[in-house]
């Protein structure tokens, strides 16, 4: 298999190995090269432009694990005509894919610290590879600590991996609901309430954080308020994202484009502009 090197602009085929429900409109295709040239190897947080073929091409982080970048993963809530289309294929079809593109999260800058990751709803798809990078490496972090939240129970994510995690005795693993439903006895609220009490070292923690940008705002400043520097701080800002390179400036925010300077930011260079209303 070879690593494409070609125009950036030029969507590689890939075909489809599997389609996996994951809620009851979030989905995860797993790809592969169809013609033996793949793309470059990915890192944690970086996303794809995913074409379907004669509807229309969405930026979608990768969210499978960055040892194995020929086994690639792509997690999506069918919201729009593209991922619609894509939601009905089936095994065997094709799509086009570039990249990767973008700034990923800091997992190296990581190493010997404590490990926060933050996420809301379809937020843990871009946090798993971290997740998967984190834990391949266990001895060179401190402690892991995953708080995730979601609307209700159904919209949990990655259930299976939640519970295969939440088992081991390397990482805390804690998840809420804003409504309970059904058989839930977990934490209800909102998931800046986990904070307060999550085991960390202030003084030496990473935080990452991926959900909705107001659930990110409201988290990084809960996390300022345990202690965590704004510079220890990152988000990934996901946003009308085009060209993936830069050019066509759908993704400009402030001076930064996010697609190329991006997604993922220290929260010290954004926080004015995520307190500046239609930026």
């Amino acid at each position: 298999m070879t690593v494409a090197t070609t125009d950036p602009m030029r969507p590689h085929l890939y075909a489809i190995r599997q389609v996996r429900a994951e809620t009851d409109d979030t989905f995860t295709m797993e790809l592969a090269p169809a013609n033996g040239s793949a793309l470059a190897p990915f890192g944690a947080g970086q996303f794809n432009m995913v074409y379907a073929p004669g509807v229309g091409e969405v930026p979608i982080s990768i969210s499978g694990d960055p040892s194995t970048p020929a086994r690639l993963l792509h997690t999506t809530r069918a919201v729009g005509g593209v991922t619609n289309a894509m939601r009905t294929l089936h095994r065997g079809d094709l799509l086009g894919i570039r990249g990767p593109f973008g700034v990923g999260w800091p997992v190296r800058e990581a190493t010997g610290r404590d490990v926060v990751l933050v996420a809301g709803g379809i937020g843990l798809a871009p946090l798993r590879p971290v997740l998967y990078a984190l834990l391949a490496e266990r001895e060179r972090y401190g402690k892991i600590v995953l708080l995730y939240g979601t609307r209700t129970p159904s919209d949990i994510l990655f259930r299976k991996e939640l519970e295969t995690w939440r088992a081991r005795l390397d990482i805390e693993v804690h998840a809420t609901v804003d409504r309970a439903i059904g058989r839930w006895h977990g934490n209800v609220g909102v998931v800046t309430n986990l904070i307060p009490k999550a085991p960390f070292d202030r003084t030496n923690a990473i935080a990452m954080i991926c959900g909705p940008e107001v659930m990110m705002r409201f988290t990084a400043i809960k996390l300022e308020e345990r202690g965590v520097p704004s510079t220890s701080i990152y988000l990934s800002m996901e946003r009308n994202m085009k060209c993936g390179i830069g050019l066509c400036g759908h993704c400009q925010y402030g001076p930064a484009f996010v697609c190329k300077d991006g997604p993922v930011f220290r929260y010290d260079r954004i926080k004015p502009l995520l307190a500046t209303r239609e930026v």
